[in-house]
């Protein structure tokens, strides 16, 4: 079989790890095989953390509603047990940014909660 160098392709392969490494430190963002690994678990924590974000977001957003619900004298668990009884849908995101800003139309909310128990 004939021999293939490959120089160019290599080069080229091992330049774009270097620049995604640009910003590391030390041996990690200077040689290539140390940052190939880094590359990898980089991306890998980049898979993960997109998940947590979202996570995160949501327990934001519970935080937010359930200081808010106690303002207003009720519990977190307590507001969407009863909003989902007198089927008004909204979910956490809407809630939470109605409840921050504007406490007036957030408590229009819960009272309509409250009053609309059976």
């Amino acid at each position: 079989m004939t021999r293939v160098k490959r120089g160019s392709v290599a080069r080229k392969h091992r330049k774009n790890i270097l620049e995604f490494a640009a910003g590391f430190k030390g041996a990690h963002s200077k040689l290539f095989r140390t940052a190939n690994q880094q590359e990898k678990k980089a991306l890998a924590s980049a898979y993960i953390d997109r998940n947590n974000r979202k996570r995160e977001i949501r327990r934001l957003w519970i935080a937010r509603i359930n200081a808010a619900a106690r303002e207003n004298g009720i519990t977190y668990s307590e507001l969407i047990h009863n909003l989902f009884e007198n089927q008004i849908y909204l979910n956490r995101k809407t809630l939470a940014q109605v409840a921050t800003p504007d406490a007036f139309c957030f408590s229009r909310i819960v009272d309509a909660t409250k009053n609309n128990r059976n």
